[in-house]
């Protein structure tokens, strides 16, 4: 393997961004470096009057099947693969003239993909054979060929080829890795998108980094975010930050978490998160009422949380917000007052993360030492026509509504769950604990005095009745649960020893 710097004399520019190509055949062209180039390269340099030769006149091959076949060609692809030090008496012999720059980038096809018109011919259309092939090619002779294939690597090039005239094993070693993750990045896409199976029995995942972090859970942990290419969804990576530091690693996290619940709801709704779990859930008419039930549902938990609110942030609610230390706001979008307001709050982040949908039914990963754990995300509804009344009480139609509510917001609490809602808002969350039975005195504490006419949400089923006795006499009239254990009828049993009425969902909705 040749370690030495390699001095540029011939370089194959063919880029589908155009982004700053000018400027390095330039810097090309001032050390009488000669340039081959295709298509629209080729005419983006013609027009700043650089010179520079066409595939075509270099091969002395036309394009051909409209355009599917250009570099595949002995010339091209032997002028970047041959070693120079094995392979010149074959490079003569064959007239090839040896090519030591390839800069290449491929169109987006995940961008073609998310198209709405987009159909298979059109995808395959899209599908690029040559470039990958010279892309590989360079760095696969990363001993003797430069490969580039992103635009941020320019000004790098440049500045070491006006400094030593060439380029160093470490360059292009360096570069020859990211290469190879470009092409395996674009065939990944391909491959997503051909097969038939969501969970197959051959899994891809492709990513580019979102940013850098200061540190991950803690100080001693390093952290980046990566996100799907060419992602334009709706969702906190995307967000557009208005104010305040960058976003951590725990910032990202909870705010997720935010997020995902607040898109339960087609009601005005406001979620509170600490630490990944709802602390405060409301839903309502006017967002300033919203907003404080949802606070007030747990104002303890909700220091230093996470707001977040599906309709334009006010002013009034700006004010409120502004009252009380949050680590982060996110909204549709905000007011111009309201921003005016939040923005003495410097250390709070403010994101703008456009309209609040449903949720999208997509693969969540978990990672396990390994490997990897894959599910779809639970998008699934509950409805009335799903609840089985199992006890003597029946509920009513207005506790009936107060479950629905409830369940939507269980889904997004750790389990072991248990959640008590009462007039359209949390008012005790018990999340996380090994026992369900704990999970219901933590519950029962954060509620405080107001059981009156509450629901408890179970999200899996009571494996004994102790759960039941422990809210006899509290004021929860109403339980709503899975069912499924082989306990069933000792727990019915006691809800009728207590008056309290119980419905099954058939359904349970762990969330690990």
């Amino acid at each position: 393997m040749n370690k030495q710097k390699i001095k540029i004399r011939r370089a194959l520019l063919s880029v589908f961004d155009k982004t700053g190509i000018v400027n390095l055949a330039e810097s090309l062209n001032r050390h009488d470096v000669k340039i081959i180039s295709t298509g629209g390269t080729e005419k983006t340099l013609d027009i700043a009057g650089l010179p520079v030769t066409g595939v075509s006149t270099y091969t002395g091959f036309p394009e051909i099947m409209d355009g599917r076949v250009k570099t595949i060609n002995p010339l091209v692809e032997g002028g970047i693969l041959g070693l120079r030090d094995k392979h010149a008496d074959d490079a003569k012999a064959n007239n090839i003239e040896w090519i030591d720059l390839v800069v290449c980038n491929l169109y987006p096809f995940s961008k073609m993909v998310s198209q709405a018109e987009c159909d298979l011919m059109a995808a395959m259309d899209n599908v690029d054979i040559g470039g990958p092939t010279m892309i590989r090619s360079a760095a696969k002779n990363v001993g003797w060929v430069t490969v580039v294939v992103d635009p941020h690597d320019y000004q790098s090039i440049i500045e070491e080829l006006d400094e030593f005239v060439e380029i160093s094993f470490e360059t292009r070693k360096k570069l020859s890795a990211k290469a190879f993750g470009h092409t395996a990045q674009y065939d990944t896409i391909i491959h997503n998108y051909l097969k038939d199976e969501r969970l197959s029995n051959d899994l891809s995942l492709t990513y580019n980094k979102h940013s850098t972090m200061r540190y991950g859970e803690n100080p001693h942990q390093s952290a980046a975010a990566y996100q799907y290419p060419n992602d334009r969804s709706k969702n906190i990576l995307n967000a557009k930050i208005h104010q305040g530091k960058q976003l951590s690693y725990n910032n990202i996290m909870d705010a997720d978490a935010a997020l995902s619940c607040l898109k339960e709801f087609d009601q005005t709704a406001c979620v509170v998160v600490k630490h990944a779990n709802p602390c405060g859930v409301a839903i309502g008419e006017e967002l300033i009422d919203v907003y404080t039930r949802a606070f007030k549902a747990d104002s303890l938990s909700a220091f230093g949380g996470i707001i977040a609110l599906n309709r334009a942030c006010t002013i009034a609610v700006a004010e409120a917000i502004s009252s009380v230390f949050f680590e982060i706001v996110l909204a549709p979008s905000f007011e111009d007052s309201a921003l005016s307001v939040l923005s003495k709050k410097k250390n709070l982040r403010v994101l703008e993360v456009g309209a609040v949908t449903a949720r999208e039914n997509k693969l969540e990963f978990r990672n396990v030492d390994g490997g990897i754990l894959v599910q779809d995300t639970d998008t699934s509804v509950l409805t009335l026509d799903e609840l089985k009344t199992v006890t003597k009480a029946v509920p009513s139609d207005s506790e009936m509504k107060a479950m629905l509510f409830g369940w939507k917001v269980l889904k997004h609490v750790k389990s072991n769950a248990i959640l008590l809602v009462k007039d359209n808002e949390t008012i005790g969350i018990g999340a996380g604990q090994v026992s369900r039975v704990d999970a219901v005195n933590i519950a029962l504490k954060k509620s405080g005095k107001r059981l009156d006419n509450s629901i408890l949400c179970s999200d899996a089923f009571f494996p004994f009745r102790d759960s039941i006795d422990k809210i006899a006499n509290t004021g929860i009239v109403a339980v709503i649960q899975p069912g499924g254990s082989i306990r069933d009828q000792e727990v019915i049993d006691a809800c009728d020893d207590h008056g309290i009425a119980m419905v099954f969902t058939g359904r349970r909705c762990f969330k690990h």
